[in-house]
């Protein structure tokens, strides 16, 4: 009888090892499609994955979001689209009752890393009121490949359902502090009141260098807490990325 107590334990024992492994393994990673669950933010699908076994090694710099005090009122802004050429005002949002401004570019790898997630996210969130706009203000004297040209290139590859606008100037990342790219301002509006910060945090723990999978959490959650009149944790993470690229004599 202890005997078979014994090799019971042992096979036991072996089986939760088993189980744990399977669930390191499993990540959480995007569907191909959003879709709404019952919180009714994004759809998360399960599915195993082989373990990975190099680490991506990215070299740029690392800047993060930082200086920003939550309820700070989001900047005026007149900026054209590149893709279209049309001028956009702050004032073009106002019908909405919350607004995401994101400050991207072109060959940033923290930005490369997320582009088709963040597509996703604003063509599932733009149909529930979100407006969104995104903010290129790189030097195009430093780094040309982030300059007009190739930024309505990006749009229409990248089919953007929201405007990506060209700050020359540098004037609005200044207005905004902001200090790296991918950088995300969500701002909500009560009635006429300005736009109010509500969270300037990442986008998730997912790095090109961590080999995390995408999921957006971190964004979406603070997203449908706007959108549903729900209060926002003052506790966020930073969002991390290259810094922005400032002209040579505006250099930080």
């Amino acid at each position: 009888m202890a005997t078979a107590v014994t090799v019971m334990g042992l096979h036991g024992l072996a089986h939760s090892r088993t189980l744990a492994v399977t669930r390191r393994r499993t990540l959480l990673c995007f569907s191909s499609t959003w879709s709404s669950s019952k919180m009714g933010f994004y759809h998360l699908q399960q599915r195993t994955i082989a373990p990975l076994r190099k680490r991506l090694i990215i070299r740029a710099a690392r800047t993060e979001s930082h200086g920003v005090s939550l309820g700070f009122r989001a900047p005026n802004f007149e900026l054209p689209e590149p893709l279209t050429g049309k001028m956009w005002k702050l004032e073009d949002f106002e019908s909405h009752p919350a607004l995401l401004v994101m400050f991207i570019c072109n060959h940033c790898p923290f930005v490369k890393h997320l582009k088709k997630d963040i597509v996703k996210l604003a063509n599932f969130y733009t149909k529930k009121g979100l407006a969104v706009v995104a903010i290129s203000s790189n030097s195009a004297t430093t780094h040309p490949q982030d300059g007009p040209q190739f930024m309505a290139e990006e749009a229409k590859l990248f089919n953007y359902p929201f405007p990506y606008l060209f700050d020359e100037s540098q004037d609005v990342a200044r207005d905004f502090e902001a200090v790296c790219t991918p950088e995300f301002f969500l701002f909500k509006k009560d009635g006429r009141r300005p736009f109010q910060l509500v969270y300037h945090g990442q986008f998730d723990d997912s790095r090109p260098s961590n080999n995390l999978p995408v999921t957006g959490r971190d964004i979406c959650f603070a997203i449908e807490c706007v959108l549903s009149g729900q209060p926002i944790s003052s506790i966020q993470k930073p969002s991390v990325g290259c810094s922005i690229k400032w002209h040579p004599e505006k250099n930080q």
